[in-house]
């Protein structure tokens, strides 16, 4: 019974911490008076998270949380919003009203945050509020690319239709995302692990043998003693290796969030990475082209449909070479011409949206497009773990297998001698 209670104290120990739920206020960009509640670690971070939006905070405060933790509420994610507008697009589709269809999914939702986020949305409605301004009232959850669609669908009549759009958008932008990070964080964690395993090897393990050695009398391989002075530097300076770790990851963090030219520079520099610059090329270009579909087909003209698929395009080159494009087609030329002077996009884009704009049917080849380069990213990443499963085995196997080596030649030299 003691070794039960000992093994939850245990597990209560190490659960993560969850964001803290703030309440705040602020004047968004059309000088208008905004509330809501949002997710985050601290009150500067969230500041940030609002200027990013065009909102400047006037009053935020730390929610309360509930006794004894009952009755917690789960942060809102892209992916919560992404099946909202699935659930919307296919009530809407059955012929329910949208008052109605916004009242049924936030009651029967088990998010208390998404509960009344959606019974604020509601309340707007029924008052007459059109819903692209119910939802320009929540930016963190809906976008300005969201709320143009949801408005160009209220202006065309076309609700229900453009609501389908939108959730196969956000869709296919968050099974994008989560290829990406697939991609990304699999490599990480495995090298990590193998960071850690290495470090208590070097830490705990190592010196046990090094006292054993210190008996034999006899002058140690110099593999062995290269090791054992890798311990005995870990053991002595492994704090300032983490403290000096932590430290360079936070500083660079916070640069990261507040220039804008070491993210540019980031983005650029990673596209040249040997496989991992190749995939995020082609998920750029996917949701260029996704984007561009989607505003394009819902009626937004091209020049406002290209800034939003700038926006989206995930990486600074991409968003760079898209603003030109549409600089250049603001001035007259064709798209799939000023696509080419960029240098950027691949010839077959550019070909299908020449296609497109011969036929009048842009919308369509982008579509295509998007399709054709998503499966690309998800053989991409499948190829990508195949080949990197043997890789960081291998990897493993000689950074452990050497580090066991190294501690029994001096056994096996013995052993030889014997």
């Amino acid at each position: 019974m003691a070794i039960t209670n000992k093994k939850k104290s245990a597990k209560d120990k190490i659960k993560i911490k969850e964001p803290d739920i703030f309440i705040w206020a602020g004047v968004n960009r059309k000088g208008k008076k905004i509330s809501g509640e949002l997710s985050a670690n601290s009150i500067n971070e969230l500041k940030t998270q609002l200027r990013k939006q065009g909102i400047t905070p006037s009053r935020v405060k730390k929610k309360a949380k509930p006794l004894f933790g009952l009755g917690g509420d789960k942060p809102i994610t892209p992916m919560d919003i992404a099946v909202l507008t699935r659930q919307i697009a296919t009530m809407l589709g059955a012929g329910v009203p949208l008052v109605q269809t916004i009242e049924m999914i936030g009651k029967g939702h088990n998010n208390g945050n998404m509960r009344k986020l959606l019974a604020d949305i509601a309340i707007k409605l029924s008052s007459g509020i059109p819903l692209s301004d119910c939802l320009r009232d929540h930016p963190i959850y809906f976008d300005d690319l969201y709320c143009d669609l949801v408005a160009s669908g209220e202006q065309s009549g076309a609700l229900e239709t453009i609501y389908g759009r939108i959730a196969t958008y956000k869709e296919k932008a968050e099974a994008l995302k989560s290829k990406i990070k697939k991609a990304m964080v699999y490599p990480i964690a495995v090298l990590v692990i193998a960071f850690i395993v290495t470090s208590i090897l070097l830490i705990f393990v190592v010196p046990v043998f090094q006292d054993i050695f210190a008996g034999f009398g006899a002058e140690l391989p110099a593999f062995t003693l290269m090791v054992i002075a890798l311990s005995e530097f870990m053991q002595a300076y492994w704090y300032f290796g983490l403290a000096a770790f932590y430290i360079a990851f936070f500083l660079f963090k916070r640069a990261h969030r507040n220039s804008q030219k070491l993210r540019d520079n980031v983005d650029k520099n990673i596209l040249k990475l040997p496989v991992i610059g190749d995939l995020l090329e082609k998920a750029a270009v996917a949701r260029y082209a996704r984007t561009l579909s989607t505003t394009f087909a819902a009626g937004v003209n091209l020049i406002d449909a290209l800034e939003s698929a700038a926006g989206a395009a995930g990486n600074a080159v991409f968003r760079d070479a898209i603003l030109e494009v549409r600089a250049e087609v603001t001035s007259g030329m064709q798209m799939n011409l000023a696509m080419r002077n960029c240098n950027i996009f691949p010839d077959m884009v550019i070909q299908m949206v020449a296609i497109g704009e011969e036929s009048g049917a842009v919308d369509d080849m982008l579509s295509k497009v998007a399709n054709v380069y998503e499966q690309q990213v998800d053989d991409a990443v499948d190829g990508l773990t195949a080949l990197l499963e043997p890789m960081i085995m291998a990897v493993l196997g000689v950074v452990i297998g050497g580090l066991i080596i190294a501690m029994y030649l001096p056994i096996f030299q013995i052993g030889a001698i014997v």
